[in-house]
Parts: structure tokens; sequence; C-alpha cells
């Protein structure tokens, strides 16, 4: 199947908050001057009275948020990755995490493809910090078809929730009969040879590398991730069983991330071996998307070359 490319997710995010804002006048959206980037200007212009401009104020922002969702509004924060998680991360923990309030955090521009925004602003390490806090919920979408549904189904899951949204153009994985469910994972291609787990917009790079190592002899069953927290304990391990050989692919760092999650849920209920990819010990840069997906060994030439060698090599471990 050749993928065709759709809506950027913040894009998918605007036009989907605003739509259920339409019947839900719970849904409220709060910007950290950025709305234009985020693309949470499509709710401000469709709802302007539910709209907050908060300006860069970052833990005023979440603060704003946390209060609102105790008069029983449902706020959704919209800022990059890299302030709402780092920037504001006292304030998530201890003004939303820890008394369960129901605050959406969008993660805007997360990942290493930011548009050439500077090394500062590359937050790709999110995913690790927000699962190891308590009570918070983790989401990564695929594409825009998986974002428009997550978005829906955090509406009605009460409780913290972080989503995290990609700035460039994301190819369409999955078709209109597609069903998100929270705390899921989705088998996106059946295979043999090797369990491949994925997560976030790098599964659809990830499902290109498939198909290519199909043409070369390697068959990748591929799992989807779409929730890293809760993580369906169930599906990953019989998933893993049905290869005895595992992967984890994430435009993430691998400490902490997919690829430590998983290790962690093998590890405790059925041992694998396994090879973790994604960003190492390091920090990011600036430069055009292609460049930074085959220098950090994200691309679906890479991907494919790492994981067919890892296949290679435990096939010839006695």
């Amino acid at each position: 199947m050749t993928l065709t490319m759709g809506k950027p997710l913040r894009v998918a995010f605007g036009e989907t908050v605003a739509e259920l804002g339409e019947n839900n006048e719970r849904i409220v959206v709060l910007d950290g001057d950025l709305g234009s980037s985020t693309r949470a200007d499509i709710f401000e212009a469709a709802h302007p009275d539910r709209f907050f401009q908060m300006g860069i104020a970052e833990q005023n922002l979440l603060g704003a948020a946390a209060g609102m969702a105790t008069m029983g509004l449902i706020p959704f924060v919209s800022t990059f990755a890299c302030f709402a998680v780092a920037r504001a991360l006292d304030s998530v923990r201890v003004l939303i995490a820890q008394p369960e309030l129901n605050v959406k955090i969008t993660g805007g521009y997360a990942g290493l493809l930011a548009g050439m925004t500077g090394k500062t602003h590359l937050m790709f390490d999110d995913v690790a910090i927000m699962r190891a806090m308590g009570h918070m919920v983790v989401v990564a979408p695929a594409d825009e078809t998986e974002a428009r549904q997550a978005i829906e189904s955090l509406v009605e899951y009460e409780g913290p929730a972080y989503i995290r949204l990609t700035r460039p153009a994301t190819p369409i994985l999955f078709d209109d009969g597609y069903r998100f469910e929270l705390g899921k994972v989705t088998t996106v291609r059946e295979g043999s040879d090797v369990t491949v787990f994925s997560t976030g917009v790098h599964t659809t790079r990830v499902y290109e590398a498939a198909e290519l190592l199909a043409e070369d002899g390697v068959d990748v069953h591929l799992v989807h991730v779409p929730t890293v927290k809760p993580l369906d304990v169930d599906g990953v391990v019989a998933a893993a069983e049905g290869t005895g050989l595992v992967v984890t692919a994430e435009e993430h760092t691998i400490i902490g991330g997919l690829g430590g999650a998983i290790a962690e849920t093998l590890g405790e209920h059925r041992p694998t071996r396994m090879k973790r990819l994604g960003l190492a010990d390091t920090f990011g840069e600036s430069g055009p998307n292609d460049a930074l997906l085959e220098k950090y060994g994200l691309s679906v030439t890479k991907t494919a070359s790492d994981i067919k060698s890892f296949v290679s090599n435990e096939a010839r471990q006695p």
C-alpha cells in the first residue's frame, strides 16, 4: 500500500476541537501565543468567546487551565511541547497531574522535525517525562485520522492527558474505517519474522520500511502503539510472542520512551530479545527534515537497514 500525504496533526487538532466545540460548550482552548503555529487559531475563529490568549507565560497557562477544570470545563492547553512539558513541568505535575484534573495538554511541534525552530525547541523526551508522571495519559497519533479520533476520545476521558502533535504534513495510514481505542495497540501489518512496535507519526515511516524489507525477504509484523500510557500489556505480549523477536522504533529518545515501556513490559511478562531504535543520548539541531531523519537514524531506509541487521544477527545466534 502506498501512503498518500494528509494534513499535519496540528491542523487536525485545530479543526477537531473547533468541530467538537459546536456541540460541547465545556470545551475551551488556552493558547501560549502560538495559535497560528499550533493551529489553535482555528478554534479561536470558530469560538472566540471560549478561546483564551495567555501569552508567553506557560506556568500561568497551565495554572489557569487547572482552575477552569475545577469549574467543570474541558480545557485544551495549546503550545509547543518544549514549553508545555519542560518549561511548565512543575505546574503540570502539581496543579494538574497530582489532583487528577481534567486538562488536555497538546504538545505541538513535538519530536525532531520542528520546522528549524532551533535546538532549544526540539522536544523528543516528552513521552518519557509525561509517561513517568502519575495519573497522566500519553497519546501519540500516527496521522490525521487517528489524531481526530484520539482528541474525541480524550474529551470523553475524565482526567489529565498529554497528546503529542507534530508540525509537518503526515502520510495517511488509517482509512475511515479505523477506530481508535484509548489504551489499545493496533496491528498495521501482519508478519512472521520480527515484531516491530512504533508510535506517533514515525509509524508511517516504519510501515514504509517494512514494505522495503518485504522485498528483501524480511516479514515485519508492525504494531502501532498510539497510547503509550496506559500501555496495552496484553496486546504487546501477544504481538511479541507471535515472532519471538522485537524491535521498537520512535521519533523520540530511546531512554524512557516507547522502547523503555515495551522493554519494561516484556521484562516482566515475556522476556524477549529486542532492539530499540530512536534518538540516542543527545540533543537535536536545526536542519531540513530529510537531513535530520537521516543523521539521527530515523529515515525509512536507515530504519529498514537497522531492522534487517538485527534480524540477521539474531538468526546467527546459537
